[in-house]
């Protein structure tokens, strides 16, 4: 790696689609960013933005057949703006993996023994890891020269004690299958939580904080001195909060009834679970503001998802109070938490005897910077801290290669 090389890419594999950023370290800027979404499928879409040369978006559309394809489109893109992947200044690229079960505790350097292990965790990720895998094989072959490192969503949660990372099962059972909480959005939760400290001019070290990445997917951590020590997320993405299309805490005892009574199989309880509850199982809609906009209207059914979201939402925070015994500050983040200023009142209000509180006007403002929206008597900060989770990968990818 010569010495100017401070460029990082970073890839997040789906199963059809794509997503990159291209960052320089040095400076903390974006060269590039994009999107290849419906790979396989004659409707292929790629949209790249140069935002570094002040570029608009180039949207192309066509039949792209696979990650290899995929990627090698990406590749173009960029050679377009004089960014290609043959540049001495990249460093490294840095890949999102969703699973990294205990094993992978930090960002790794791949190698043939590194792909096997995540191959091996297939079973606990089948929705994620082959995705990713089929990213770092793709990228491997286009640059086998250069580090490629995964960051994985699990392990900023890998500090949890037993006691928060167990389930009351058989332990036999348990060991044998891997069965425990391991908790996802990881690496967004490690930088919210970091950036939040800085917000309140204190060090991480020094800072409890409970983290509400709420998106479509919507994850809470207790973060006690820069590291988390409980999280809302489990075995797999699905427990915890009332997500966009997951139910979240549910009966387990729910899917006997469902197999018993209603005849239904695993996979249509796995469908029913994961992509059909949560808010649009609940009121057929799981975009915030189309709730809200419902709600405006009178709309029942939607007031009741809202408040079943909030209800579940409360309950974490009053938890994750007790977890950490002192809290400092709560941050909301991710699409919703950023953009929701309905969602954080709510979430918040009746908490007074917590000490926290939002300020109305406070709340109500939008930016992209973090921010605190609670008055100045609150015990508790309440923040708005956008995440990044493109950045958190690409800085950890960075000082792992260059150390």
């Amino acid at each position: 790696m010569t010495a100017n090389a401070t460029r990082v890419l970073v890839l997040n594999s789906g199963s059809s689609s794509v997503k990159y950023q291209l960052l320089d370290m040095a400076t903390g800027s974006r060269l590039a960013t994009g999107l290849v979404e419906r790979i396989g499928e004659a409707t292929s879409r790629l949209a790249h933005t140069p935002p570094a040369s002040g570029g608009a978006t180039r949207e192309t559309t066509g039949p792209i057949a696979d990650h290899q394809a995929a990627l090698k489109a990406v590749a173009d893109e960029l050679a377009a703006d004089g960014l290609g992947l043959d540049s001495p200044e990249l460093a490294a690229i840095g890949h999102r993996v969703v699973h990294g079960g205990l094993k992978f505790t930090a960002p790794t350097v791949i190698d043939d023994a590194v792909l096997k292990e995540i191959e091996r965790l297939v079973p606990v990720a089948p929705l994620h890891n082959p995705a990713n895998i089929t990213g770092i094989r793709t990228a491997r072959a286009l640059r086998p020269d250069l580090p490629q490192v995964a960051v994985f969503d699990t392990a900023f949660h890998t500090t949890m004690p037993e006691a928060a990372a167990r389930y009351a099962l058989d332990v036999a059972t348990a060991d044998a299958h891997r069965i425990r909480r391991y908790g996802f959005h990881g690496t967004s939760h490690a930088y919210v939580s970091r950036r939040t400290a800085e917000l309140l001019g204190k060090a991480p070290e020094d800072v409890n904080v409970i983290v509400l990445h709420l998106g479509n997917g919507a994850s809470a951590s207790a973060v006690r001195g820069g590291r988390c020590v409980d999280t809302s997320m489990g075995l797999t993405p699905l427990e915890g909060l009332v997500m966009g299309t997951r139910s979240g805490d549910i009966d387990p005892a729910v899917t006997f009834h469902l197999k018993r009574v209603a005849g239904m199989s695993t996979d249509e309880i796995d469908e029913l679970l994961n992509k059909k509850s949560g808010l649009v199982g609940l009121c057929g809609d799981n975009d915030m503001r189309e709730i809200r906009r419902r709600i405006d209207e009178g709309d029942q059914q939607a007031a009741l998802a809202f408040d079943i979201y909030i209800h579940r939402l409360k309950k974490y925070i009053g938890a994750y109070t007790a977890v950490l015994g002192k809290v400092d500050a709560v941050a909301f983040t991710a699409g919703v938490g950023e953009n929701a200023a309905p969602v954080r009142a709510a979430a918040v209000a009746g908490l007074e005897e917590l000490g926290m509180a939002v300020d109305a006007s406070l709340n109500a403002v939008r930016s992209d910077e973090p921010r605190l929206i609670s008055p100045d008597y609150a015990r508790v900060a309440v923040a708005v801290v956008p995440t990044d989770e493109e950045l958190e990968i690409a800085r950890q990818t960075y000082a792992l290669v260059t150390a």
